[in-house]
């Protein structure tokens, strides 16, 4: 048997790969019922995210744990799955002020051109994502999620294999039941929203699906290290005039103060939103408020608790 027969025969096993033959004919429906036929077919995706939240949950808490000893959170994908990763990770330095391409990492086999253009025969490569895991200087301290929707992506199996092997936290994130790297990960979540609308086009459903755990995956592992304030974006970074507006809504929201009390704090804490916050709300300067935010590895609640607000 080629290698190419196995290949197919084993794609065919995958629920992500199935033909449906009820859509067979869908290029002859109206514009309006294939929207509404797609549109249906992406309402099913949260059921299938709700089905892994246990699994989710746990694998934040690791995460969460080890980012709070200084680690980093990793994603490595191939193709959209990698796009995903990557477009998450740039996502959380404007947000939640996390150090560009330091705390949270997003690795794309075939490097960034692979952003904008396929790289032949990346994402078949173990020893590529161990490479480029191995240049991010990995360690025990860190968490690496693999991203494949089908589940057997070598570069996102590679990845974890490489991290588990170096102690580090792993994770992988498929949309396939009995996923060779759920099997390989500590932390499996698997995410079968079924066959796309066209054969094989993972970035559909199972794109949506791995959008959706990645958003959960980073943003909720910020609000375990103190990121947000309630539902509030108080470690915004300030890099534009939408979002230096958006501080002092935030500012506003936490603290009831009226505008000229807000441009002062802010002034006073250079533009940072939370120890703006402290300053209002437990009546002390701005230096204290920096070394009280210090002291609470950076959760203002448990600032304010100090400050005995």
């Amino acid at each position: 048997m080629s290698h190419y027969t196995e290949l197919r025969r084993e794609l065919e096993t995958l629920t992500t790969e199935e033909f449906r033959p009820d859509l067979a004919e869908i290029d002859r429906l109206s514009t309006l019922d294939i929207a509404r036929t797609m549109n249906g077919e992406d309402a099913t995706v949260p059921a299938a995210v709700a089905g892994q939240l246990p699994q989710i949950a746990a694998a934040i808490d690791g995460i969460a744990a080890r980012m709070a000893r200084g680690g980093r959170l990793v994603y490595a994908g191939a193709g959209t799955a990698g796009r995903l990763g990557v477009l998450d990770a740039s996502e959380c330095p404007p947000t939640f002020n996390t150090t560009p391409g330091q705390e949270v990492v997003g690795l794309i086999a075939g490097g960034p051109e692979a952003m904008v253009t396929s790289i032949e025969g990346a994402e078949d490569s173990r020893e590529l994502a161990a490479a480029d895991l191995a240049a991010l200087g990995l360690t025990a301290a860190d968490s690496v999620v693999g991203i494949s929707a089908s589940g057997r992506t070598p570069y996102a199996v590679g990845a974890v294999e490489y991290a588990r092997g170096v102690g580090a936290l792993t994770i992988g994130l498929s949309c396939n039941a009995g996923s060779a790297l759920a099997a390989a990960a500590e932390h499996g979540i698997e995410v079968v929203v079924g066959p796309e609308l066209v054969v094989g086009s993972t970035r559909l459903k199972s794109g949506t699906a791995q959008k959706l755990v990645l958003n959960m995956l980073s943003t909720i592992t910020m609000i375990r290290l103190g990121k947000t304030y309630g539902n509030l974006m108080v470690d915004v970074r300030a890099s534009n005039e939408k979002l230096r507006a958006r501080s002092r809504r935030i500012v506003a929201l936490a603290t009831g103060a009226g505008d000229a009390a807000i441009e002062a704090a802010l002034t006073a804490t250079d533009g940072e939103v939370k120890p703006a916050i402290l300053t209002l709300l437990a009546q002390v300067d701005a230096p204290t408020a920096t070394r009280l935010l210090a002291a609470s590895n950076g959760h203002l609640r448990q600032a304010l608790t100090s400050a005995g607000s």
